[in-house]
């Protein structure tokens, strides 16, 4: 079964402004001292970084322990893409480490290999090849395929034997690659916008699937995506990203905790006790909204509408107003 409270959550400082991002390393070792010494968490990424020209991943780092749903998300360009491929060794990076249940790609390439499945709406399999082949290839490289499993699975979703990859559409594409890596024993899944494309009832499947592929608590998911609905429902967990630089990370519960959506006049911005403590300012017609930390919201005059935020609200005002975030 899936734990819970493993981790503190981490608060707001009493300026206003959001306490720096642990690193990796400080953040896990804080859940030794309650009771879980020695567990190794099944990915944790230190101070990845990677130089392109006109972009920079910069010491990203996040720790997603065993039995957990990881929500990555960010505006394009944000590095989640440049992260994800770091992590399963498609580029290398320039400095910083990942580990995947506490050991490195280099001490065993073939077993890191394995324990990864990886989902995203690009087919990697040849676009002349058909099921059967697939089947045949994915035997070849990994030696925890169940054959037996992935034809299971194909033909629970109705997915054409005998066409070509080519002429799937990009929710058939979908189905495929979840069938490939739920048809092997992996220890994370990593999800790069992977339910893009499919009908709403599949994409409730896959959320259940994901669900059951974590409920023994020895299994985890990277889920990086732009269909924040999804992570409403299945994330126990959110790292933010922008410009390559993590914003903020902690459980989704904590993040919706730590802040309040509100709306009032605009007069309420002419208060420097108030206004230097708002997120993400949007004026309208009827005033203005924005997020403001929970530790704050005391300072809000009466008739003030207060609201919990969304993860999606969050994002929207956050990125916005990431300069307040100490970041």
């Amino acid at each position: 079964m899936r734990r819970s409270g493993k981790y503190k959550k981490s608060g707001i400082g009493c300026s206003g402004r959001l306490k720096q991002p642990k690193s990796a390393e400080t953040r896990y070792m804080m859940t030794d001292n309650r009771g879980y010494s020695g567990e190794v968490p099944v990915l944790e990424v230190k101070n990845l970084s990677k130089q392109y020209r006109g972009f920079l991943l910069d010491k990203i780092s996040f720790v997603l322990p065993k039995g957990y749903i990881m929500g990555y998300v960010g505006p394009n360009g944000a590095g989640k893409s440049t992260t994800l491929g770091l992590i399963t060794q498609t580029r290398r990076a320039e400095e910083g480490e990942v580990l995947l249940d506490g050991k490195r790609y280099e001490e065993d390439p073939i077993l890191y290999k394995e324990k990864i499945g990886y989902v995203s709406s690009i087919c990697y399999f040849p676009p002349t090849m058909k099921v059967k082949d697939a089947a045949l290839l994915l035997k070849q490289f990994y030696p925890t395929f169940s054959k037996d499993k992935f034809y299971h699975l194909i033909r629970e979703w109705n997915l054409p034997e005998n066409k070509k990859f080519s002429t799937f559409s990009t929710g058939m594409t979908v189905k495929l690659m979840f069938a490939a890596v739920l048809a092997r024993k992996t220890r994370l899944l990593i999800l790069d916008e992977a339910t893009n494309g499919l009908d709403v009832l599949f994409r409730e499947e896959i959320l259940t699937l994901l669900q059951h592929y974590i409920e023994d608590g020895e299994h985890s998911v990277l889920f990086a995506t732009h269909i924040i609905d999804d992570l409403e429902q299945i994330a126990d967990y959110i790292v933010m990203v922008e410009d390559g630089r993590v914003l903020l990370q902690d459980t989704k519960e904590a993040l919706t905790e730590n802040y309040i959506l509100i709306k009032g006049e605009e007069t309420l911005l002419a208060r420097e006790d108030i206004a230097r403590y708002l997120l993400g300012v949007k004026r309208s017609a009827y005033g203005f909204s924005a997020l403001i930390p929970s530790d704050n919201a005391a300072l809000l005059p009466a008739g003030t509408v207060m609201e919990k935020p969304t993860i999606s609200q969050m994002m929207s005002y956050l990125m916005k107003g990431h300069d307040k975030l100490g970041v």
